[in-house]
């Protein structure tokens, strides 16, 4: 049998190992939908950044950045000094389209905001194998806020791969992170030094996949990209019920599942294989040891599957005074889950940096926070939602009786 046919195969084995592991959850989904319609405001999801640019790397791969200037009439300032640039990494096989929410009220409250594709993600371009590594994305990240934030306050967050890469940053360029970066924002992250993810079976036939049949099966489905988008087509409602179950761990609206497997399942299948050496052998514990005079701001949700809480604590350990934000019902890509959460902590964490530096407060002397918290408005928007389709259904019913 041919490497092709194998790989194929393998792809489709996988495809349905999974699918049998979730096949009763499905049904179940159904009811998550209805929930997540409840959950839906409208909003547009797509950020309408001031400008956007190219970035070239180190090596000369060019890196989209999109840039956001304070919405007018905003305060740019706290206490007469200026908010710091809030630049924002994203995740492993998503794109700075997962920072929407955000980046509208960062800018509500007076700061320019900076987000930015990694390389071989969204409308970055691909580096060479050897480039997808966690260091090197640290040095890409500094070649960003060289070009577009180079001068002033800094806040810098991560999601998960994101946070990785500010990680790295600290550690090639510990002068830029105590000069002038005066927030960090560690989102469903990991210092690294443990395993990512659980032991949940389809989980680990993803991981599988990856790293067992990922290199051939990226090169069957580059030579016949159409085969891949027949396949994702064909198990659309299951490939969209694996990101739900694997990405959040509350209802979402619909249209966000959709666009969090858009940018997963977008994702070139060379670029997922050549970057999961990169979290084998990923350890920057050490290296948090640069942020202790940082506010730190460590959120990460209860249920996240992808870096479970423990990876959070571990963060926490390693920053003396940083603030640990538990989310109630929250998965891995909180950001878009939890959207108005993430947001209020995030401007809260530059409001206290800035005005940490202007009382020259000593974090690392801070005490210890930790706060579980409820999303209660989004409970209440689907409790809100329960009672109206009751009230529906009972509408439907004594329409019915009186018919008949």
């Amino acid at each position: 049998m041919s490497p092709s046919n194998r790989s194929l195969i393998g792809f489709g084995l996988g495809i349905g190992v999974a699918g049998a592991a979730t096949a009763v959850g499905i049904v179940a989904d159904r009811i998550h939908r209805q929930r997540g319609e409840a959950l839906d405001t409208g909003d547009s999801l797509v950020a309408a950044a001031s400008r956007e640019l190219v970035v070239l790397a180190d090596d000369g791969v060019p890196l989209h950045v999109e840039v956001d200037d304070p919405q007018p009439g905003s305060e740019t300032e706290i206490e007469g000094h200026p908010r710091p640039t809030v630049v924002l990494s994203h995740g492993y096989c998503l794109t700075s389209e997962c920072w929407v929410f955000q980046r509208r009220a960062l800018t509500q409250a007076g700061h320019r905001v900076v987000v930015w594709d990694q390389r071989g993600h969204g409308r970055s371009a691909k580096g060479s194998p050897q480039s997808y590594t966690i260091d090197h994305l640290g040095e890409d990240l500094a070649r960003v806020i060289a070009e577009v934030a180079p001068e002033g306050p800094l806040l810098l967050a991560g999601h998960s791969m994101g946070g990785m890469t500010t990680m790295a940053l600290g550690q090639s360029h510990p002068k830029l992170v105590r000069d002038r970066v005066i927030g960090f924002g560690a989102i469903s992250t990991s210092p690294g030094g443990m395993p990512l993810a659980g032991d949940d079976l389809a989980v680990s036939v993803g991981r599988i996949l990856l790293e067992r049949l990922g290199p051939r099966t990226a090169g069957l489905f580059t030579a016949r990209p159409e085969l891949l988008q027949t396949i994702l087509r064909a198990n659309r409602d299951l490939s969209e019920f694996l990101v739900e179950r694997y990405s959040f761990a509350s209802p979402v609206p619909r249209r966000i599942v959709r666009l969090t497997a858009k940018m997963l399942l977008g994702t070139d299948l060379s670029v997922m294989s050549s970057f999961t050496p990169a979290f084998t052998d990923y350890d920057k514990t050490a290296v948090l040891s640069v942020f202790r005079d940082v506010e730190t701001l460590v959120f990460n949700g209860d249920q996240d599957v992808l870096t479970p809480p423990d990876h959070s604590e571990a963060i926490v350990r390693a920053i003396p005074g940083a603030e640990h934000v538990i989310v109630r019902d929250g998965g891995h890509v909180i950001m878009l889950e939890h959207p108005d959460l993430l947001s209020t902590q995030l401007v809260s964490l530059a409001e206290r940096a800035v005005r940490g530096r202007l009382r020259d407060v000593e974090t690392e002397r801070q005490p210890r926070t930790v706060r579980v918290v409820t999303d209660l408005d989004k409970r209440r928007r689907i409790e809100r939602g329960r009672e109206e389709r009751r009230e529906e259904r009972g509408s439907g019913l004594r329409r019915r009786r009186d018919d008949a």
